[in-house]
């Protein structure tokens, strides 16, 4: 674990592709136990530890991940996410290029909770949400694309969705279009940063995500 930030109210890390933020059904250890095991042992904390979940990233993707410290943060932080007030870019690594170099998508998401997957229409459709995110090619490799995204809604796997929904699988996500996984399992998005107002002191925060150090991402060609 990668400690990006922290104080009383708030901790912000690094998670690796392959943690889960929460529990879940596998009985993996989740990150925010690590992070409570942390706390726990850096400030030498007797019981139980708090520490709430405000967001969540998909287990094989990396980045930036803000955890609560006290039950105010949570409180205030949840509500900024809810009302988007929270600036998330992420950084993916497509296959293909978009039709545009830059734009905005608005699709309906169907979540099949039994597949774990979610299905792009151009319209709304019994049980659907509304999705929306804009991207833009910000760099390349020989062989893929890098796109920024800033995500305007948060939906259940929305950028890896709606990106294939335009012939741009991430890479290695085999769940949605990719020709083949990543060796480590991982899909090549990243929560690249995320800026918010500090729920307490009101202070401006951004904390940038440390990107995979593998060859294919220090290789990347960047647009001026």
């Amino acid at each position: 674990m990668k400690v990006l930030y922290e104080d009383n109210h708030i901790i912000v890390v690094n998670k690796d592709s392959g943690e889960i933020v929460q529990g879940d059904k596998t009985g993996d250890v989740p990150l925010s136990d690590i992070v409570k095991e942390y706390i726990r042992e850096k400030y030498n904390k007797p019981g139980n530890v708090f520490l709430g979940v405000v967001h969540r990233l998909d287990r094989p993707v990396s980045g930036v991940v803000v955890f609560a410290r006290t039950s105010k943060a949570l409180s205030r932080l949840n509500d900024m996410f809810r009302n988007g007030d929270v600036h998330k870019t992420y950084l993916a690594l497509t296959a293909g290029k978009p039709p545009k170099p830059a734009d905005t998508l608005t699709n309906w998401l169907v979540r099949n909770e039994k597949q774990n997957k979610s299905y792009c229409y151009n319209h709304e459709v019994p049980d659907s949400k509304k999705a929306v995110l804009s991207y833009k090619e910000a760099g390349h490799t020989d062989n893929y694309t890098l796109l920024e995204v800033e995500l305007k809604t948060g939906r259940h796997h929305q950028i890896r969705c709606q990106l294939a929904s335009i012939g741009c699988p991430i890479k290695g996500d085999l769940k949605y279009g990719a020709r083949r996984s990543n060796p480590d399992g991982s899909i090549s998005l990243v929560s690249a940063n995320i800026t918010f107002v500090h729920p307490v002191s009101k202070q401006l925060m951004s904390f940038d995500a440390i990107l995979p150090d593998e060859p294919l991402w220090r290789g990347i060609v960047r647009n001026a």
